[in-house]
C-alpha cells in the first residue's frame, strides 16, 4: 500500500476518533457514532484516491 495513503487513512480514523471523545461521559452512544461518521465522511473526502468505503460493525 501507498505510505501516503497510509498516512491519510490514519488521519481518517484519528478525526473520527476525536470527534466521538467529544461525547465521553455523556451516555449517548449514538450520537457518538454519528459524530465519528460524520467525521470519518469529511476526512476520506480528502484522500486522493478512489473507491467504495464498506464499513460496518458486524452482526452481534
Amino acid at each position: 500500500m501507498d505510505r501516503r495513503l497510509v498516512l491519510e487513512y490514519t488521519r481518517v480514523t484519528e478525526a473520527a476518533a476525536i470527534a466521538a471523545a467529544a461525547m465521553i461521559g455523556r451516555g449517548e452512544k449514538d450520537a457518538a457514532d454519528a459524530r465519528a461518521v460524520e467525521a470519518m465522511r469529511e476526512a476520506f473526502e480528502r484522500v486522493p484516491a478512489r473507491g467504495t468505503i464498506v464499513i460496518g460493525e458486524g452482526e452481534r
